[in-house]
């Protein structure tokens, strides 16, 4: 374990290290919408498909919103839903706090211990990695995947910290893409009135709002905007009808694609 935990960090250090030789950024220019756009779609022309066949699988689903978006609670009633129908599925969050990596990142995210931006971004993206070769065994055995936080997460906070927005997303490229990105669209302030809204690091107003802005760069054809600010049962709805058509296309036969490839 432990082995595997400082390959997967190392990997991830090497990562930065090829995009810190790119100038940094760090007065928070933001891009243009239309750039990341050009980056990450299925079907462009810069991004090879990981498995040409088109064989059965499932569906890799992920829930992306600001905290407090609802997105835990609305996880746990698709996975319901799901098995309920007889799909195969399993839950997963990100950050995964039952790794190495994972322990590292809920001792800082806790306040518990200090590490610089760029750390526990590398951070972030190794515990998404030590996951990957797991997850496309998951998918391709016909097990649909909920995942709660994705990549997105992790270049929409760390670039509203004031990192480079492309140094951001160095690191994740590679990563299974998703076959459906579900963002749960709310207000900052109407997330904040929420229960335990201020328990973790990232839960302040202002920047909240600044993650918002980022994770709007980062929208694509994968996305799907649902009004989260409605009720807990509408949201469930809306959630339910747009995820039934994605798990059975991956069944009828889709290829596997790697986020962000150049």
């Amino acid at each position: 374990m432990i082995h595997s935990c400082n390959f997967t960090v190392s990997k991830s250090l090497n990562f930065g290290a090829l995009a810190a030789r790119r100038p940094l950024n760090l007065r928070s220019n933001l891009p243009s919408k239309c750039s990341v756009k050009f980056i990450r779609m299925e079907n462009d022309n810069n991004c090879s498909p990981m498995d040409a066949s088109s064989e059965s699988r499932g569906a890799l689903v992920v829930f992306e919103g600001l905290d407090r978006s609802g997105k835990t609670s609305q996880c746990g009633r698709l996975l319901s839903y799901l098995e309920g129908l007889g799909h195969p599925v399993e839950l997963w969050r990100f950050p995964d706090r039952t790794t190495s990596v994972g322990q590292m990142i809920s001792a800082y995210l806790s306040n518990k211990s200090q590490l610089d931006d760029h750390t526990i971004h590398l951070l972030f993206s190794a515990n998404r990695w030590e996951k990957r070769s797991m997850m496309e065994a998951k998918l391709k055995a016909g097990t649909t995947l909920i995942v709660d936080r994705y990549s997105y997460s992790g270049v929409a906070f760390s670039s509203a910290k004031g990192l480079d927005f492309e140094w951001c997303k160095a690191p994740e490229a590679g990563l299974i893409a998703p076959d459906l990105v579900l963002y749960l669209d709310i207000p900052p302030e109407k997330a904040a009135e929420r229960g335990g809204y201020g328990d973790e690091r990232y839960e302040q107003l202002e920047f909240q709002k600044k993650v918002a802005q980022h994770y709007k760069l980062l929208e694509d054809s994968a996305w799907k905007i649902i009004d989260a600010s409605r009720s807990l049962e509408d949201v469930e709805k809306q959630v339910k009808e747009t995820v039934s058509e994605y798990v059975v296309s991956c069944q009828k036969g889709k290829p596997l694609s790697s986020l962000w490839s150049y």
